[in-house]
């Protein structure tokens, strides 16, 4: 049937329920079960009457979808696979008592950057806000998330409907009610939506950057040419970031985009915006000729952008052998 519940706003559920000639209060209680109670069928939204109940799975399910394969890393770190036409991969790191979850907003993407294998797998299509809190729900019944990163698959303001349903549902009283300090968006940067990520919601948000000089950041980052990087600093710039909202760069250390000159791009790109840069190492991918840096160029890297007052901190990388890290995502069965 496929017609899910799960992955609904409280608004649609109303409608629903209205069309259905049901009490303006089913829609809550239906809430609750989804969200809040984890129910995989109607059938076990027991404060509904049996009437109710039958009369919504006419046309309805709850909804619920469990992976198709999982990978343990040696250091822990999991991803799993799901299938949704095509294949889908998230990530749960653990760090203490920190439960973090990579989730994917897009099946494949449309950025094509050099050397992400998500990039060059292509694009198979968007995900529904079902499918993108079904990886939530699956993993938050395993292990309680403490964080969510939209650091996956795809582009999530290339997809920014559905995300920003996603989040509304994760964010709200009547959904799971988790905090938005709690959930960070990384985007390549889109000009038309980087405006509507920070006006629409307060999660936290990551840039992906890998080089401030933008003829060079062209050449590894397509989207470069239609979105330029300084016309998304531009819009970071008009919003205020003392408070606890939090700007991080990401930025994949290659062994090209660590000289003098690209740290003096990124202090003129950065000057004066409240932000950190977190420095990653590059993981290699199936028929890719990039490099990256090795561990000593990366930590004078680090310690020449702090001596210049860029707050910089080198991200640990969590999941290289089972492809979970960073650039790795591809949808493939291993």
């Amino acid at each position: 049937m496929n017609n899910f519940l799960y992955g609904k706003t409280y608004d649609e559920i109303s409608v629903i329920c209205n069309s259905l000639s049901l009490p303006r209060y089913t829609a809550k209680q239906i809430c609750d079960w989804l969200y809040s109670k984890g129910v995989n069928h109607i059938s076990e939204m027991t404060n509904l009457s049996l009437k109710t109940r039958e009369l919504l799975s006419t046309n309805y399910e709850a909804g619920g979808q469990n992976p198709s394969l999982e990978l343990v890393s040696n250091d822990g770190t999991r991803k799993y696979i799901f299938t949704y036409g095509s294949l889908v991969e998230a990530v749960v790191i653990f760090d203490r008592d920190r439960v973090t979850l990579c989730i994917s907003s897009q099946k494949g993407c449309k950025l094509n950057c050099r050397f992400c294998a998500t990039g060059q797998q292509g694009y198979k299509g968007q995900m529904t806000p079902y499918e993108i809190l079904n990886i939530f729900r699956y993993v938050n019944k395993q292990f309680p998330v403490s964080n969510i990163v939209f650091m996956g698959m795809g582009e999530p303001l290339d997809n920014w409907q559905n995300v920003h349903q996603a989040i509304q549902i994760l964010v709200s009283d009547w959904g799971y009610g988790i905090s938005p300090r709690r959930i960070t968006i990384s985007t390549s940067g889109i000009k038309q939506r980087i405006n509507d990520l920070l006006t629409t919601t307060d999660c936290h948000v990551a840039i992906s950057l890998h080089n401030a000089i933008s003829r060079e950041r062209m050449e590894i980052m397509p989207i470069e040419k239609a979105s330029p990087i300084e016309q998304i600093i531009k819009t970071l710039r008009s919003y205020d970031w003392s408070g606890q909202r939090r700007l991080t760069f990401e930025y994949i250390v290659f062994d090209f985009n660590h000289t003098t000159a690209h740290i003096q791009a990124l202090v003129t790109l950065l000057k004066g915006i409240e932000c950190r840069i977190n420095l990653i190492r590059y993981h290699q991918t199936p028929n890719s000729n990039f490099k990256g840096a090795n561990n000593d160029a990366i930590l004078k890297f680090a310690n020449n952008l702090n001596a210049k007052g860029l707050r910089t901190i080198i991200r640990a990388s969590n999941g290289e052998d089972i492809f979970a890290a960073c650039g790795q995502l591809a949808g493939v069965m291993k």
